[in-house]
């Protein structure tokens, strides 16, 4: 089998990373191409490559993040109330493992929807399902879905997600449809999957935003109990730029 076959059968394979690994390796000159169980060894490392960012790129068009957000740009103080040590050890993505939630909540402009979008960001580079909805987006969907007889359909969507990124929690006000909505969503998560919450209230008020005794214990027993709350202070970001 001459070279252009090898490729062309790779090529037909579907083994894209391996193809364009051996390509490069021909356009050395030969002293400096790999041999024997090196190039094989490169060959199958620049497939899984290949695949991962592949895989890696999907999960973020699927994400839909609403912000272009990389955790190295995200600053770091004691002004911000949010530290290095806790920053990475949301890096490393063990409350994805862990099934935890996190609430982040702070003023307007403080970036709190940032780190949300940076943290999905990771959550797609770790390899985990992220969708992001904001809390509008979110009501007009359950609305939509209830018209429209895919209510059932949208619940699945979202109990698929490893990672559910909810902004702008308390901006709205919810209905009664959308409160057993959000406990049927948490109630599927529970000890399962992780969400993010950012809202500008503080967790203490979102009792009373909620407004119902019965919904709201239920509601924030699921969401608060496994929960690291992030509490961004300081100046607006957008201020500043």
């Amino acid at each position: 089998m001459n070279i252009t076959q090898t490729l062309d059968q790779m090529h037909e394979l579907r083994l894209h990373g391996m193809h364009l690994g051996y390509q490069a390796q021909l356009e050395l000159p030969m002293n400096n191409q790999l041999e024997g169980h090196e190039l094989l060894a490169h060959l199958v490392h620049s497939e899984a490559l290949h695949r991962h960012n592949e895989k890696t790129a999907m999960l973020l068009r699927a994400a839909k993040l609403r912000l272009s957000a990389n955790i190295t740009d995200i600053e770091c103080s004691t002004v911000r109330n949010l530290t290095k040590q806790q920053l990475a050890v949301l890096t490393e993505g063990f409350f994805l493992e862990q099934s935890n939630n996190i609430l982040i909540t702070g003023a307007t402009g403080c970036g709190k929807s940032y780190l949300a979008c940076a943290l999905g960001y990771q959550a797609c580079l770790l390899g985990y399902k992220t969708i992001y909805l904001g809390m509008n987006r979110l009501i007009e969907k359950v609305t939509l879905s209830k018209l429209d007889g895919s209510y059932l359909k949208l619940l699945n969507q979202l109990e698929k997600q490893s990672l559910i990124i909810l902004d702008d929690f308390g901006l709205q006000s919810m209905n009664q449809d959308m409160k057993l909505t959000l406990l049927q969503l948490l109630e599927d998560r529970y000890q399962k999957k992780s969400i993010i919450v950012t809202s500008q209230l503080p967790v203490a008020k979102w009792f009373d935003y909620i407004n119902d005794p019965t919904l709201a214990d239920a509601i924030l027993d699921r969401l608060t109990a496994n929960a690291q709350r992030i509490e961004l202070k300081g100046e607006s970001l957008r201020r500043k730029k």
